[in-house]
């Protein structure tokens, strides 16, 4: 080794470790911050702002340093960011938003002092991670969501349709608005009961869910064929109760399943672990489920229990659900059969193995971690 890669103190030769350095960047709207650090603790950079309509300035500022890994909290803007950075052979680290709590309860608080702080924590090691999307995920990401977005507003509507059939003393059972009897029922039987600003409300409720119809419709035949695409999403299939579009959700969320090294933690991820507590001598407490979750992975899975409960009377999950459903009621009992349908759901993505109807220990077990 070269004398050079040693450094001499009071007498006493230590091994100098290469220089490294990590930028810390503070995205917002229409600008960022950026600010650089040696692996040593020495700023060589002061935070510079720079506009996103100038995204060259950006590289041309860490171009002297190299190597280089810049951290990035989580936020709107940082796909972006990702895809620039990689092109240009820098690092990038995704920082989860909700855990930073020492940018969060600064007492001073500004842009230059964020950034240099970022990476002065991703030197240190305090950076809680957050997995980082490439684009076809992100692309797989977007449909999905965009599609449970509009159903959910397209939901809203209809609620609304049933507040002003309410306000007139008449029900119809829900899902019927949706139907074309359903909206033939209101136009012939309600009409004459509503007023005129009723009869305005509900005829543009109407318009619009026809309209929300057809998007969704070329929606799902889009999702459709990319799930044909996905092999993971053909071995979702085989769970009764997931089609196309969950099968992608879940393909979408929680790929490369080996991020997962356990089932526990795609469990933990999903939100379907309540919150625990202990103190003293007091024994563990739980509480509700987290809000700092991903939720679209838990709705899909809460929703795969019921729809598999109707497509599968006989299969062991829902043996698990009708038990719990008696013992503990049905919210509960929802929530603790998603928690074994995403165990199996790892086990499956881990192995390549198909729906089987007896449970797979291998679902409850710590599998070995894949590379």
């Amino acid at each position: 080794m070269r004398y050079g890669d040693f450094a001499q103190v009071r007498g006493v030769y230590f091994h100098r470790r290469p220089t490294m350095y990590v930028a810390g960047i503070d995205a917002h709207t229409t600008y960022l911050v950026v600010a650089v650090v040696s692996n040593t603790g020495e700023r060589v950079m002061a935070p510079t702002k720079v506009r996103y309509s100038n995204s060259r300035r950006l590289i041309e500022l860490l171009a002297p340093y190299r190597p280089l890994e810049a951290v990035v909290e989580s936020s709107p803007g940082w796909p972006w960011l990702r895809d620039l950075l990689l092109g240009e052979d820098i690092g990038f680290v995704l920082a989860h938003a909700k855990r930073l709590r020492a940018i969060a309860e600064a007492n001073y608080k500004r842009d230059e002092i964020d950034a240099e702080l970022l990476a002065r924590m991703r030197v240190a090691g305090c950076i809680p991670e957050a997995f980082a999307k490439g684009p076809e995920q992100r692309e797989l990401s977007l449909l999905v969501r965009h599609r449970a977005w509009l159903v959910r507003d397209r939901t809203a509507l209809v609620n609304r349709m049933h507040a002003q059939l309410h306000a007139v003393g008449m029900q119809l059972p829900r899902g019927h608005l949706l139907t074309m009897k359903g909206q033939r029922w209101v136009r012939e039987t309600a009409w004459p009961l509503l007023g005129t600003e009723q009869r305005r409300v509900m005829r543009t409720h109407m318009r619009t869910i026809r309209s929300l119809q057809t998007t969704v419709g070329g929606l799902d035949r889009r999702i459709r064929q990319m799930a044909r695409q996905e092999p993971a999403c053909a071995l979702l299939e085989t769970i009764p109760g997931i089609g196309s579009y969950r099968a992608l959700m879940i393909a979408a969320e929680a790929l490369p399943i080996r991020r997962f090294r356990s089932p526990a933690r795609l469990v933990s991820y999903a939100g379907l672990a309540p919150t625990s507590s202990s103190t003293g001598l007091r024994g563990v407490r739980f509480g509700s489920l987290p809000r700092g979750a991903n939720r679209w992975l838990r709705g899909t899975f809460v929703r795969t229990v019921v729809s598999h409960v109707s497509h599968a009377p006989d299969s062991w999950l829902t043996r698990y659900y009708t038990a719990q459903k008696e013992r503990l009621g049905w919210h509960t009992a929802r929530v603790a059969a998603a928690r074994k349908l995403a165990r199996a759901v790892h086990a499956m993505l881990r192995t390549g193995e198909s729906w089987r109807n007896q449970p797979d220990v291998r679902s409850e077990l710590h599998l070995p971690h894949a590379d």
